[in-house]
């Protein structure tokens, strides 16, 4: 379940929408917004199941002229450190600047055929802004098949921040929608960050 929008009260709606412990989620969302102006937002939640358990969580990202917002909220059963159910909610405030990629993988079918325009069957919209790197290494050859020469590994970093997947038939075609939209305005935000300012004009006079 997804929802979009832009504005305060609209978030809100998305967020008692969805279920999930709405007066928790929406205070600490709320909270980390503040008085800045919402540009875009997208409530997410999904079900898991571990074991016997299902488990539900919800993300909530919050675009604003300066931020990127993505709140976590997760419900945790009974356990050693709690005798009740309890659910842990978390925000990260992050500076449009910092922010390195925004990916978005589609997923389209019957590509032959596509037509522009058409909605993907599955979106990945990842995140980075450096909190969290992935790295990938593997043992780097050469080009001969025949050597046996030690020569280290080879590998990749890639920022790995933030993973949401929907997809059309678990979510629906409007969370792919909305999905590709807060994307858009996501990567919109953080090129307009990252664009330099323009030089004054030079002064002076002449006759």
């Amino acid at each position: 379940m997804a929802k979009t929008g832009t504005t305060t009260q609209g978030l809100r709606t998305a967020i008692e929408r969805s279920g999930y412990y709405p007066a928790l989620v929406a205070e600490a969302v709320e909270a980390a917004v503040g008085g800045e102006q919402i540009a875009s937002y997208v409530v997410h939640q999904e079900t898991t199941f571990d074991a016997n358990e299902v488990r539900r969580h919800v993300t909530v990202l919050v675009l604003t002229a300066h931020r990127f917002i993505v709140s976590h909220t997760d419900e945790q059963n009974a356990d050693t450190s709690s005798p009740t159910p309890y659910a842990t909610t978390s925000t990260e405030s992050v500076k449009l600047d910092r922010i390195s990629s925004v990916v978005v993988s589609r997923v389209v079918a019957n590509p032959e055929s596509y037509t522009p325009g058409t909605l993907p069957r599955e979106v990945v919209l990842t995140i980075g802004w450096g909190a969290v790197s992935r790295i990938d290494l593997e043992p780097a050859a050469c080009g001969d098949p025949n050597c046996e020469a030690d020569h280290g590994y080879t590998g990749s970093s890639t920022a790995d921040d933030l993973s949401l997947r929907v997809s059309e038939a678990g979510d629906g075609p409007d969370t792919v929608r909305q999905t590709l939209a807060f994307a858009q305005a996501l990567s919109e935000a953080t090129a307009a960050t990252a664009a330099p300012a323009a030089a004054p004009a030079p002064s002076g006079s002449g006759r």
